[in-house]
């Protein structure tokens, strides 16, 4: 068990070590598409990388809609293990809508062992992401 100060070293860590394992500037928030953002995530029990949707309601159904419109494309040529949840709860119990993929091996941010997995999924697979996004983003927004 590690206590918060460890664990918060170890993340610390983590990040910087992936940042400076794979330097590159991601999308993540920056999409300039309301409530629309792409994250990394990596706990002591999984990792994933989402494009999430939030914030207004209103913006997150009409993005919802073309990206169910555009599943097939995600699915086929992306990213082809990815899950669509429309209704997802974040831990603090917000809902959002999220697409995302996970990492099926046991992985820990507290495990230095498993850093290297989580580093390469998280790598391939926001690039993956990320071509999507680059290639459909105008059908998105309009």
């Amino acid at each position: 068990m590690f206590s918060k100060e460890e664990s918060r070293i170890l993340r610390q860590e983590f990040w910087t070590s992936f940042g400076k394992s794979f330097p590159r500037k991601w999308t993540l928030y920056d999409t300039k598409l309301k409530g629309f953002s792409f994250k990394f995530h990596f706990d002591t029990k999984s990792a994933l990388v989402a494009l999430d949707l939030e914030d207004d309601l209103e913006f997150r159904i009409k993005y919802w809609e073309k990206l169910l419109a555009l599943k097939s494309i995600i699915l086929d040529d992306f990213l082809p293990d990815a899950i669509f949840e429309e209704a997802y709860f974040l831990e603090n119990e917000k809902e959002i809508s999220r697409i995302y993929v996970t990492l099926e091996q046991k992985v820990s941010i507290h495990n230095k062992n498993t850093w290297r997995d989580v580093m390469e999924f998280f790598n391939e697979n926001m690039m993956l992401f990320e071509a999507f996004f680059d290639e459909y983003k105008d059908v998105i927004e309009h």
